[in-house]
């Protein structure tokens, strides 16, 4: 089934609002990921280093993503949600991500990311930010 799920960016505070976020919701999962832990961590600063790439709140069917990197004109309160759409195919992947990129601006170009999914991302012609990704993996 594909899904649609809020993805927000705290500049440097996702660990902590996550943590909140998980007592608030009672949630059972939360797992996330540090820019010292990817191939990008020898290139981060090192007050950056222990920023969260994603991380992942999960509550039954709730699943809230967060992240500490910026878009790239930067952070602005307001322009730190995204739409996330997790993809059931390569297939529909390709057409969602061409059918929404039409007359918007691609941020991440569709490709295989260093997790292992194809991944993209593109602002629509309207402003909104969405995160396409398909992982072969967690096909439902």
């Amino acid at each position: 089934m594909t899904t649609i799920n809020p993805y927000i960016g705290f500049n440097g505070k996702c660990l902590e609002a996550l943590t909140v976020y998980h007592h608030c919701f009672g949630c059972a999962y939360l797992d996330f990921m540090a820019y010292e832990d990817t191939p990008m961590g020898e290139q981060c600063a090192p007050e950056t280093k222990q920023h969260i790439v994603h991380s992942t709140l999960t509550r039954g069917p709730l699943v809230l993503m967060a992240t500490d990197m910026t878009a790239p004109g930067g952070y602005n309160q307001g322009n730190a949600m995204a739409i996330s759409v997790n993809c059931i195919s390569e297939e529909e992947i390709h057409s969602f991500f061409d059918k929404f990129s039409e007359g918007g601006k691609i941020i991440d170009p569709l490709g295989v990311k260093f997790w292992g999914g194809i991944f993209g991302v593109i602002d629509d012609k309207y402003g909104v930010r969405w995160m396409f990704n398909f992982t072969k993996d967690e096909q439902n």
